[in-house]
């Protein structure tokens, strides 16, 4: 065989062999509107709720399945789905849905959508959910304001109980708020059951702390954050 067509032939199938795997891998990621309007143009799709049933029936997509992605059969619950349909995944807050649609897509998925917003900004949009349970009242705005009549400092931690960076975080917010009792007050909302507030308040993703003054927010901070920067904010506020 010539040598120039070996490697031409060689080169034009791991090219072909690039394009398909980049082509498996990925991601397409739509805002709320946008994958609303995406699964209203889509025939037959496939919407996949990856979060826990309880969240599920606290409110969800309209014809979405339930299929936690914490759990030990999300592998064989996928495996059952048409591969070759559009799949349009979300959870709370996009966390869990990108390792849903990540795993879907190294598993055979043609097409994963994902929300990484999730219902927490789907519900900032005042888009339509389907509600299966009693949902919780949570707190009114009216309560929360009035945790923020106080003398010392007040942080609140919006958190959820699946959320591996609030995990983290929780020992050292409740360290400081122990060694700091004189000084500063620790109140954690849980997401999951105060969904109308966490709208009033755009709190779209998790975790999120919001730090009070004198009934005026000081500080506030969306994701993970070292314990040493929320003592340097104590610290800094305190002063003033």
């Amino acid at each position: 065989m010539n040598k120039s067509i070996f490697i031409f032939g060689l080169a034009v199938l791991l090219n072909g062999c690039t394009n398909a795997q980049t082509k498996q891998t990925q991601a397409e990621k739509l805002s709320a509107t946008e994958f609303s309007d995406r699964i209203k143009t889509t025939e037959n799709a496939l919407i996949v709720d990856v979060r826990t049933p309880e969240e599920f029936e606290k409110g969800h997509l309209e014809n979405a399945l339930n299929i936690n992605w914490n759990e030990n059969d999300f592998d064989s619950r996928i495996s059952a789905l048409d591969k070759s349909k559009s799949v349009f995944v979300y959870c709370l807050s996009g966390g869990r849905s990108a390792g849903a649609a990540d795993r879907m897509r190294k598993s055979g998925f043609e097409n994963v959508i994902e929300m990484p917003g999730g219902m927490m900004e789907w519900r900032a949009n005042n888009l339509p959910e389907i509600k299966t349970g009693a949902a919780a009242k949570g707190m009114s705005a009216e309560q929360y304001q009035s945790l923020l009549n106080s003398d010392k400092l007040v942080l609140i931690d919006f958190y959820a109980d699946w959320c591996a960076p609030c995990k983290k975080m929780k020992p050292y917010l409740e360290k400081i708020a122990v060694e700091m009792a004189d000084k500063v007050t620790l109140v954690r909302i849980n997401a999951d059951d105060n969904t109308a507030l966490c709208k009033q308040l755009n709190v779209t993703a998790l975790p999120v702390l919001k730090l009070y003054k004198n009934n005026e927010l000081v500080w506030e901070n969306t994701g993970y954050t070292e314990e040493a920067k929320v003592r340097e904010q104590f610290k800094k506020h305190q002063k003033q």
